[in-house]
């Protein structure tokens, strides 16, 4: 038995746990300390307990990986999520596949970023360090797997349990030490190579937003109230550009993996992390007004504070097992729920009492802000994509409000509309069209001064040449639905805009090409939702008259084609024809005749009955 190993992560838990916990006394006292020997000597007692921590972190995540590379089918773990047949990348995957390994993932690249501010921060060093490490001792409890004796209540779930403390199984009482030969192995819809990047980046992201709220608490915390935006600005861009790139990861796998006719369905998982980031992207366009003047300053708080929040809030839908069957991408609950909504709700308390102690001090920004101000139209699409995560953010948390409700004794069975899909998309449609038309008006107004005797030709003027523009598209691509051809409208509108502010300031300076490039991107991208979802059409539609199932809903007997053994049938334009049930094949290149072959034992074994050209 591989007892050691197991035993060695664990240790390495504790480890991460009680050090994360004395980085972050040593850090506060330091943050608090007057004199400024005193204060050294406890930022080097923080560090040094930092440092251990990111090296119990890096031991547990090589003792689970050495767990599961080798095939200890004695750990829950292991036997849950691998087997002996997986390739080694998706054996990669595999780490992260359980919730336990997802905390891990994400504690790991929060000791790197932490590592990161250590060594580029000195003057922020106590106070950020000090909610860095704080968050990291909440994330170190999730793994746990500790019981508090006498009260009999679990701190977190160990990665490193063992099989037979799981499961229930009669073997385990006459043969104490059995193994099992082989594991469950990963769900097949895992084993895709985006599963393998998608998570990293995605992990990566959820830990990047902790940066702005560390330097936003460090600054209410030292009263420093405008000298946190432009450090915390240059990390909401990277953990912008780093969740979004993860969410289009998922989107892509959900395209190539997933029975949802496409890249996006309103899951709600899906829903819990682009709120988020729509959150993220506003609060990145508060702090560039509140680097220039304090009118933003209050708002960038709020919005910084909320982004991190809805992180914890995305994972506590995640993982407490509230969603239920609502999600392909939820995870069971293993009784996590109370301490993740503790944890949660202990967050969000300490950044509002600390907003309230210090509210007064931010002052006011007694400028009014003109409609021909960058400002104005800035905050318009902040106020717009905070309305769209708002829409998004409510019905997703049906689920929560339920039981919440049911703690009370009210029953309640608030549900979001079957179909999310056409639910969801009617108004983040028309948001996207509103938010993209504020976007390309805000960047012809931030980076010329604006009055009534040259707007129409900054703004109007590119308006109409985008109208043309877009009448010729909408037509030659016959985009009839209103819904649409705004959304190409405003497609154009943003890139052409935004074209015309690119090549005027890259004259001057490259270096500040970036905003314009950007909005250039989502204005493609809106276009290309557009072709995506506007252009797709069913091409299975079932033609015979006869429905599939009675068990099956109308629009899934309608939609699907029915096939019959050797009859051959036409579907958009392609002759096909039903051979008969395959199997594919190890290599991945050829499906095999079912009734060519006869199943062993082995599930990945078979004895063929005939040749098989």
């Amino acid at each position: 038995m591989h007892y050691t190993i197991g035993n060695l992560g664990h240790l390495a838990v504790i480890t991460s746990f009680v050090t994360a916990l004395l980085s972050f006394f040593g850090y506060v006292r330091a943050a608090r300390a007057q004199d400024e020997h005193l204060r050294r000597q406890w930022i080097l007692n923080g560090r040094v307990a930092f440092f251990v921590h990111s090296a119990a972190v890096l031991g547990i995540g090589v003792a689970l990986f050495y767990i599961i590379a080798n095939h200890y089918f004695e750990y829950h773990y292991a036997y849950s999520y691998s087997d002996l047949h997986l390739p080694g990348y998706y054996l990669v995957s595999t780490f992260w596949n359980g919730q336990e390994g997802s905390f891990l993932l994400w504690m790991f690249w929060q000791a790197v970023l932490g590592l990161v501010l250590i060594r580029t921060q000195k003057t922020w060093e106590a106070p950020m360090m000090g909610v860095f490490a704080l968050v990291q001792a909440f994330l170190a409890s999730m793994i746990l797997g500790v019981v508090i004796p006498g009260i009999n209540v679990r701190i977190g779930s160990t990665p490193f349990i063992l099989l037979r403390d799981v499961l229930n199984d009669p073997i385990f009482k006459t043969q104490p030490d059995f193994v099992p030969r082989d594991g469950n192995g990963l769900n097949p819809l895992l084993q895709n190579y985006w599963m393998v990047i998608h998570p990293p980046t995605l992990f990566l992201g959820f830990a990047a937003t902790l940066v702005p709220f560390a330097f936003c608490m460090a600054g209410l915390w030292y009263k420093k109230y405008t000298e946190w935006v432009r450090p915390a600005l240059a990390w909401s861009l990277f953990g912008g550009a780093v969740l979004g790139l993860g969410i289009l990861m998922g989107g892509y796998w959900a395209y190539e993996t997933l029975s949802f006719g496409g890249y996006w369905n309103w899951d709600p998982v899906e829903n819990a992390v682009y709120v988020p980031w729509l959150i993220l992207i506003a609060s990145i366009h508060t702090l560039m007004i509140a680097h220039k003047s304090t009118s933003a300053l209050k708002t960038s708080m709020i919005l910084v504070t909320a982004t991190f929040i809805l992180i914890l809030y995305s994972t506590f839908l995640t993982r407490s097992g509230i969603l239920g069957d609502g999600s392909v991408h939820s995870f069971t609950d293993l009784g996590l729920s109370g301490q993740l909504l503790l944890y949660l709700l202990a967050f969000a308390f300490i950044a509002v009492l600390l907003m309230m102690v210090r509210w007064k001090g931010l002052g006011k920004d007694d400028t009014e802000t003109s409609t021909y101000s960058p400002d104005f139209w800035i905050f318009l699409g902040v106020t717009l994509l905070c309305l769209m995560g708002f829409q998004v953010i409510v019905p997703t948390s049906y689920p929560v409000y339920n039981k919440v409700l049911g703690w009370f004794g009210i029953n309640s069975s608030l549900a979001i509309p079957a179909n999310q899909v056409e639910y969801f998309s009617h108004l983040q449609l028309w948001f996207a069209v509103a938010v993209a038309a504020t976007s390309a008006t805000a960047q012809a107004f931030w980076w010329r001064k604006m009055d009534k005797s040259i707007w129409k030709k900054e703004v109007l003027v590119p308006m109409l040449y985008s109208a043309l523009i877009a009448v010729v598209l909408i037509n030659l691509f016959k985009v009839y639905d209103v819904a649409l051809a705004f959304l190409m409208l405003a497609g154009v509108y943003i890139i052409f805009s935004n074209l015309s502010v690119l090549f005027r300031i890259a004259r001057r300076n490259a270096s500040l090409s970036g905003g314009a490039i950007t909005h250039i991107g989502i204005g493609l991208m809106l276009i290309g939702i557009l072709f995506s979802a506007g252009y797709s059409r069913i091409v299975s539609l079932n033609n015979t008259g006869m429905p599939i199932s009675s068990d099956f809903s109308t629009e899934f007997n309608r939609d699907n084609l029915l096939l019959f053994i050797n009859e051959p049938r036409n579907m958009a334009g392609y002759d096909i024809e039903f051979l008969g049930e395959r199997i594919l094949s190890r290599s991945g290149n050829r499906y095999i005749p079912k009734d060519a072959i006869t199943t062993t034992s082995d599930p990945y074994k078979v004895v063929a009955k005939t040749d098989i050209v």
